[in-house]
């Protein structure tokens, strides 16, 4: 057999059916797992340490036995420090392909504890396999992964008891495209982990590279039940071989499982347990005649009346949902049944990716720690980071308690799906801020820290059940709008500087608040030493109140005063609290029962007309901070965007009727029109003109299948709408108005891709005179002005700054934050600048590459680069980059009119 092996090998390497040498090799990575030297392997296969894959682990070297050779030394790698990421960074040199990951783990006793370990592995986001090399040693894995990004990860993960995780070698083998994809329609985002891969017919050892030019292992036809086995051997090169997508080589196929006629030929093959499974066979005409059979899998028949034609070479493909043995029949209709090869692969999961929204406030968060908490890849998935809980893809807890943060930052407000929040012992000071958009936070722990100010954004929280802000130095009263968290059940505010009565509204029975350790707190409007000091005569000292079998009582010392002084003394006290206290709601909130006509919109619509143009809200269009955006027809005809805030993110009443106010005032071709409101049962909605041409961030990074191509020609005619629009912000509209929340998300596209600036909910008002508003930060998470966030002073110059971010991504192609590639491209701005103010167009999206005109670019990326420099005095105004932005269109146009490249 080894003679006849060796034969076959020969004869197709002199026939040219396979190559020898590393022509075919490109894109192969071979990995000697804790090795240290580079090898070349009886294959021809090129072996490389894997020191710069990987920074941790211990190396040594094991005995391993090779079949028919006496001992040797294989270096492994483990993995002793269970606190430590244990992953290869894994390069993808094409990303949207499909490549082969295989791994061996050998233990063979290398530490002399005779405890072969148990250990995890992932790859990607997926849980992979369990190891257990007390079972088999060495122990091979081998996977099929669709690749999606430029480095994969491929993570251990130890178990409690289990030793230390150890890899002896890593392989990574591109694979044909389009293979493996038949049938796995019903199975999206799936890896498939290699069950068998059979040379039917063939038994004498397996084969691989260079017979295989993607270097698949195909085993021996043998231990297979009921063994039977018989080859059928054609040298021959002319096989039909354009229906195999997977491209399997002619040495497999010219053998074949081939049993005598009438007679039926069957594969039973265990597997690990019960799962989906995934069966592709393979047929070759290598028979003069040409046979008919049914195949049936478990008993059932999945194929009938198959035939096999000469020289034509197929597949089939099975998916098998929910088995736990796998029982493979070639059942005889004519002629003799047989079968070229076959491969079973266990279907696995491959979880949702977490959003990159998500997963960049995430990773600023991190640097604002100071601190490397090992947050790298997806944040849930396979293993969710520490400090982090998810629900599937959604980061639904953080919690980062005695880490140092000294101040909230905007970015947590990007963290939408976040329930619970623990910043406790954060060092964090000043006011509570940057947390309003949280619409599903249920528990919030700000507790032990220095915080002086309950800001505004608390009572947007409608979902909040426990609010801990004990230990803090609050001062000043518990503000009203806390009792419109209905759900709240627990609210601690112990030692902090508070006084004044609680609200009435926090006086319920599901409520339990905590308030020892204030100054002067509690639900009685008579309970502080110092309103006597309000009233001149007569003299009255209220003392607290004290809590006996459930009745309040108030003890009140006298000084010859009759029964009358006093009821006229309580009678004062009260009259004052109360019209203080509704004097301070007065000028503190608007009254929301003003004419809502005199708000000046285009049109108030009653909720029952807001129904019926969105279909009662049937198609959602998008989804914000503020709730979800709905596509609606008004009954004119007109496409409406219906941007809904449902009750449980109820801005106040001040916030909506200043965006109302704003957007009825401000009219200008690129800026969204601004169609109407609805203010009725407690409902706050805003009616917008629908952009069926999505946003700019949705054409750039959403689904391909979605986007709109866009040239530099286009990018830069969307640049010039979105700086008219800002333009007339900053210098057409009286007072002026700074936007505040410039990003590529607000910029919209109607057909015919003009720009239009959207979403005015966080602008701010400016009269001439004015140079700047002091306020408190607004804004998304890489593209706020760092100038703003330090002074707090904020001025047009800031969205200026914003705006040059976008102009960074349409010139670059990517995100303001991202989690991949090295931590000093994460910021776009900080990466990007040096670049083009160099004039070095190397960064520019690849997409646009050798289409625009080399003055053109200068140009555009000189004023982008100009208006993110940190000091606002050095930015240009908006009205400058507009004339810069449109004498680089001028050039662009002129360039393809002169017969450049259009794209």
């Amino acid at each position: 057999m080894e003679l006849l092996r060796c034969y076959i090998l020969w004869f197709l390497i002199l026939s040219g059916i396979i190559e020898v040498g590393f022509s075919d090799q490109d894109g192969f990575l071979s990995l000697s797992c804790g090795g240290t030297m580079s090898y070349v392997d009886s294959s021809n296969i090129s072996w490389i340490p894997d020191g710069a894959y990987i920074n941790a682990g211990n190396m040594t070297t094991v005995d391993f036995y090779l079949e028919g050779s006496s001992s040797s030394r294989l270096p492994v790698r483990f993995f002793p420090d269970s606190l430590v990421s244990k992953c290869y960074r894994l390069p993808i040199k094409n990303v949207s392909s499909l490549v082969l990951v295989r791994t061996q783990f050998v233990y063979k006793n290398y530490d002399g504890l005779y405890k072969p370990p148990a250990f995890s592995v992932s790859l990607g986001r997926a849980m992979t396999t369990t190891v257990n090399l007390a079972n088999t040693d060495p122990w091979t894995e081998e996977f099929t992964w669709p690749v999606d990004k430029d480095t994969l990860s491929l993570c251990f993960h130890s178990t409690p008891g289990g030793g230390y995780p150890v890899i002896s070698s890593l392989e990574i083998r591109p694979l044909p495209q389009g293979a493996y994809s038949s049938g796995l329609a019903d199975f999206p985002s799936k890896l498939l982990r290699k069950s068998y891969r059979i040379n039917s017919g063939y038994i004498d050892g397996s084969l691989r590279y260079p017979i295989d030019q993607y270097d698949r292992i195909w085993d021996a036809d043998k231990d297979f039940s009921p063994y039977h086995v018989s080859i059928g051997f054609d040298i021959q090169n002319n096989f039909n071989l354009s229906n195999l997508k997977e491209t399997p080589p002619i040495a497999i196929l010219q053998t074949a499982r081939v049993l005598a006629r009438w007679a039926d030929l069957t594969y039973n093959l265990p597997i690990d347990g019960l799962g989906d499974y995934y069966v592709v066979l393979y047929f070759a005409g290598i028979l003069p005649v040409s046979p008919s059979f049914d195949v049936l899998i478990n008993g059932e028949v999945v194929q009938s009346n198959y035939t096999v034609n000469r020289w034509d070479a197929n597949s089939l493909f099975f998916t098998m949902r929910g088995i736990n043995s796998l029982n493979i029949t070639l059942k005889s209709i004519s002629y003799y049944p047989l079968i070229n090869a076959l491969e079973v692969y266990e279907i696995l999961e491959i979880p949702s990716e977490t959003s990159s929204t998500t997963v960049s406030a995430l990773q600023v968060i991190q640097q604002s720690t100071g601190l490397d908490l090992g947050w790298q890849d997806d944040p849930c998935s396979p293993k969710s980071w520490e400090h982090i809980g998810c629900e599937g893809n959604l980061v639904t807890s953080l919690v980062l308690s005695s880490l140092k943060m000294r101040s909230i930052s905007p970015t947590f407000g990007d963290l939408l799906d976040l329930k619970i929040l623990d910043l406790s012992n954060t060092s964090l000071a000043g006011e509570i801020q940057y947390l309003g958009s949280l619409q599903n936070l249920e528990k919030l722990n700000l507790s032990f820290n220095q915080l002086t100010s309950f800001g505004s954004e608390l009572e947007d929280l409608m979902n909040l059940q426990v609010l801990d802000l004990q230990n803090n130095s609050l001062l000043g009263i518990v503000p009203d709008s806390l009792g419109e968290l209905k759900g709240l059940h627990l609210l601690n505010l112990e030692n902090n500087k508070l006084q004044g009565p609680l609200p009435q509204s926090l006086n319920r029975e599901s409520l339990e608040v905590r308030a020892s350790g204030n100054l002067c707190l509690s639900f009685s409007t008579l309970s502080c030493n110092d309103i006597s000091g309000m009233i001149e005569t007569p003299q009255v000292t209220i003392l607290a109140p004290s809590k006996h079998k459930g009745h309040k009582h108030i003890a009140v010392v006298l000084g010859a005063i009759g029964g009358t002084a006093l009821a006229f003394a309580l009678i004062s006290v009260s009259v004052l609290l109360l019209t203080r206290r509704k004097k301070s709601e007065g000028s503190s909130k608007p009254s929301v029962g003003m004419d809502i006509r005199n708000w000046n919109a285009a049109k108030v619509f009653s909720y029952k007309e807001i129904k019926a143009a969105t279909n009662n809200f049937k198609e959602a269009v998008g989804r914000g901070s503020f709730g979800s955006v709905y596509f609606g027809k008004l009954p004119d005809g007109k496409s409406v965007a219906v941007k809904v805030r449902f009750d449980k993110t109820q801005l106040g009443a001040e916030s909506f009727i200043n965006e109302v106010t704003l957007l009825s005032q401000i009219r200008h071709q690129s800026l969204v029109s601004f169609e109407g409101f609805c203010h009725e049962s407690k409902q706050q909605i805003l009616v917008y003109e629908y952009l069926p041409g999505g946003s700019l961030s949705d054409n750039l990074y959403g689904a391909k299948s979605k986007r709109i191509t866009l040239s530099w020609v286009r990018r830069l005619k969307i640049a010039v709408d979105a700086a008219k629009g800002l333009d007339y912000l900053h210098n057409g509209s009286d007072p002026r108005i700074i936007h505040r929340d410039v990003k590529s998300s607000n910029i919209l596209l109607d057909s015919e891709m003009n720009a239009k600036v959207s979403d005015f909910g966080l602008s701010k008002q400016m009269t001439r005179a004015e140079t700047h508003v002091t306020t408190a930060v607004k804004g998304t998470a890489g593209y706020l002005d760092p100038e703003y966030y330090s002074t707090r002073q904020l001025t047009e110059k800031s969205d200026v700054y914003s705006f040059g971010v976008v102009l960074l991504e349409l010139i670059c192609g990517r995100e303001p934050l991202t989690h991949s590639g090295s931590p000093d491209s994460y910021n776009l701005v900080l990466w990007a600048k040096p670049y083009l103010q160099a004039g070095a167009f190397e960064i520019v999206d690849e997409s646009i590459k050798g289409t625009f005109d080399g003055e053109s670019m200068r140009r555009a990326a000189l004023i982008a680069s100009r208006s993110v420099e940190r000091d606002a005095l050095r930015r240009p105004n908006i009205a400058q980059v507009l004339a810069e932005l449109k004498e680089a269109y001028s050039i662009q146009l002129s360039y393809l009119a002169s017969g450049g490249f259009i794209n």
